[in-house]
Formats: structure tokens, C-alpha cells, sequence
């Protein structure tokens, strides 16, 4: 990867559908030859804190990945959240727009005022435009992809990632 492309921040997943146990995840971080720039680590996962704090000791950068408003208590009850890269506050339901919105509402208001790192603000599924657009109202950091939403706002397939991102533009602007 960082030879295709120098200079791009390489990220990996720590989540539970790529190791289960939290002893898997930490065994995976001591494996590896070559270490990602970031990781992103669910707090809603059994051992989120431990995981972190290695993946720091590491040189690891951390994304914290919030779904809930018990993850976004959890995360701020860490004395190490100043030293992540970003939080990403994730409505994962496939909601309605109005619920999805409101979802988003409830992570933003837990996570209060003035974080100390960037806050970046997605959905899933049927919920990934209408909070998209809640994020662009609140002024905070998006993203959109395959990986979140394969429907275009029109409800149109999307063809790929660079579809949907044009897409978000528009919106955007």
C-alpha cells in the first residue's frame, strides 16, 4: 500500500468481526510486521480501553468508533481520549430519516460540548444520507462509501465509491 501510494495513511479495523475476543485483537496488534498509521477501535466492544491504549503504545493512532451513548460515556470516561485522532459517532440502525436523525441527535448530545479531537458523524444503510446531512448542518467531518451505503440519495445503486462521494458533494454544496 504505501509504496502504491505514498504519503496515504494506511488504517486497519479492530472490530469484532475481525478477531472476537479481546485477547485476539491485542495477540493481532503484538503480530503485526508492519504497523497501520491508525486503527478503529469500537468502544461499544468488550475491551475498547485496553486495545487503545496498546494500539497508542504502539505509535498506533486511534479512531474511536461510537454507536452508542453508553460507548460515548465509556470513551470519555477514558483519561487517554485526547490522544485519538478523531471519534467517529456512527448511527448503524438502517432507520428512517427523521430516526436517524434524531439517533445522531442522542450520540452528539452525549458526547457534550467541545471534544478534544475531530468529530466525524456517518450512518449506515438507509440512515447514511439523512445523517450525512445532519453532519453538514452541524458543521462536522463526513464520510460516505461502499462500506456505509451501496444506494444513492435517489435510491439509485451506486456504481462505486467515487458515485456515491460525487453524490455527497452535491449535497454538500
Amino acid at each position: 500500500m504505501r509504496a502504491a501510494a505514498p504519503g496515504t495513511p494506511v488504517g486497519v479495523t479492530t472490530g469484532a468481526w475481525a478477531a472476537a475476543s479481546p485477547a485476539e485483537r491485542l495477540a493481532a496488534i503484538h503480530s503485526w510486521q508492519a504497523l497501520p498509521d491508525f486503527a478503529s477501535v469500537n468502544w461499544h466492544e468488550p475491551g475498547a480501553a485496553e486495545l487503545a491504549t496498546e494500539l497508542l503504545e504502539h505509535g498506533v493512532g486511534v479512531v474511536a468508533g461510537l454507536w452508542t451513548s453508553l460507548a460515548v460515556k465509556s470513551w470519555r470516561d477514558w483519561p487517554r481520549r485526547g490522544d485519538c485522532l478523531r471519534v467517529l459517532l456512527e448511527v448503524v440502525d438502517d432507520l428512517t430519516a427523521a430516526d436517524a436523525v434524531a439517533a445522531a441527535g442522542r450520540l452528539v448530545a452525549a458526547l457534550g460540548p467541545a471534544p478534544e479531537v475531530p468529530v466525524l458523524l456517518h450512518g449506515e444503510g438507509r440512515s447514511a444520507w439523512p445523517v450525512l446531512e445532519e453532519a453538514v448542518h452541524r458543521g462536522m467531518d463526513v464520510r460516505i462509501g461502499l462500506e456505509d451505503v451501496v444506494w444513492l440519495p435517489d435510491g439509485g445503486l451506486a456504481a462505486d465509491n467515487a458515485e456515491l462521494v460525487a453524490a455527497a458533494r452535491r449535497l454538500i454544496t
